[in-house]
């Protein structure tokens, strides 16, 4: 079944490589009309609204698939382009004839917008099957309407007796060989998106809403806000990791530590919370069981209002507010717990690092291998 659903996905990418691999090889498509028009369908207007996640906010828990392609709040500027891109193609599908040379221009503009776009998406998404299922498609059957856009001008549009002004020049310019053509195509997109950018201030975009899309996310290409994810705990948002989020000369952070796969700052507050959690799962199972779920209420709530605890004087107070817990935690781990500094050390640490410290710690501890060297494990360069 999982074969099927991939196929099923990538089944406009296997449609439009045949309609290519016949465009080269005879000059003309090689699908029936019926099947053409599904695939286009399919690749420009279905996989899109599948793949790019619109509608869907910034997510720090979860892996790239789960949060937000472009910015929510400058999605509005990419569905503009896309538009566009649509627009451009469906028209050159369906038109009759070849219209004034200043339209043909436009189009074409169009055309390359939607191309360029996939080829920024193909990169930000970090995820090859995004790029063969969703973006390659789109951009190879972009390119194929611009190739056939150039022959059918070529072949149909008479010279321009009765043109002057804009529409010689556009004239002009449809007639050049494609190696010049396209880079002339795209130093038009640049006054065609300044025009958008003004239009799009309208409607509570900014100037720089077509880079911020990209930009304002997290775990893609072209994120630039994965710090924010730096403290945040999936699965629920806890007063240590919150309070850790304040004035460093107040929490102390002590060192960078893994929670689920996600980086965190820790503080000595949060490693020993951390540690008397973990001695109390290891002595005491029932009980902690019925002290985590109560915790865990109180992590839905915090998550609820999360934006509130990003401020540092929150975190501050929770900080402080937290400053008795710690000194009880740390009392019973003295107390109670034969080596409660090694405990807290090992707290965040990635997984990997804490399975060999556990193996060093058996092998030293145990009487019958105390005197034989340590176990081996790999180095890393």
């Amino acid at each position: 079944m999982l074969f099927g659903i991939f196929f099923l996905l990538g089944l406009p990418a296997i449609l439009v490589t045949v309609e290519c691999m016949g465009y080269l090889a005879a000059g003309k498509p090689c699908l029936p009309v019926w099947l053409r028009r599904l695939t286009e369908i399919g690749a420009l207007i279905i996989l899109p609204l599948m793949y790019g996640n619109f509608g869907v906010e910034n997510n720090c828990c979860g892996d790239e698939l789960s949060t937000a392609v472009f910015a929510p709040d400058h999605q509005l500027s990419i569905l503009v382009i896309i538009a566009i891109a649509l627009s451009s193609y469906y028209y050159s599908v369906f038109r009759k004839t070849i219209f004034s040379p200043l339209l043909e221009v436009f189009v074409s503009v169009g055309l390359w917008l939607g191309i360029l776009l996939n080829g920024f998406i193909a990169y930000h998404t970090n995820f090859i099957g995004y790029a063969l299922g969703g973006n390659y498609p789109i951009i190879v059957l972009g390119l194929l309407m611009f190739y056939k856009n150039h022959q059918l001008f070529l072949q149909t549009y008479q010279a321009p007796d009765q043109l002057s002004g804009w529409q010689a020049w556009a004239w002009k310019l449809l007639q050049q060989p494609v190696w010049i053509k396209i880079p002339a195509l795209l130093v038009l997109a640049i006054p065609l998106l300044s025009l958008l950018v003004s239009l799009l201030l309208l409607f509570g975009q900014k100037p720089d809403s077509f880079i911020r899309a990209f930009t304002d996310t997290y775990k893609h290409g072209f994120s630039q806000l994965d710090y924010e994810c730096l403290n945040v705990s999936c699965g629920g948002h806890f007063l240590c990791s919150v309070a850790a989020m304040g004035t460093p000369a107040l929490v102390k952070p002590t060192r960078k530590g893994w929670r689920h796969g996600n980086p965190i700052q820790c503080n000595r507050q949060l490693l020993i919370a951390n540690a008397f959690e973990d001695w109390l799962m290891e002595k005491f199972p029932t009980t902690h069981h019925l002290l985590r779920t109560q915790y865990n209420r109180v992590g839905k709530l915090i998550h609820a209002y999360y934006g509130v605890f990003e401020r540092t004087w929150v975190s501050n107070l929770v900080y402080v507010f937290m400053k008795p817990l710690e000194y009880f935690f740390l009392i019973c781990l003295y107390l109670f717990d034969r080596f409660p500094e090694r405990r807290i050390a090992m707290q965040y640490l990635e997984t990997s690092h804490q399975q060999l410290l556990r193996q060093l710690i058996h092998h030293y501890d145990s009487p019958a291998t105390r005197n034989l060297p340590p176990p081996s494990h790999p180095t890393h360069g």
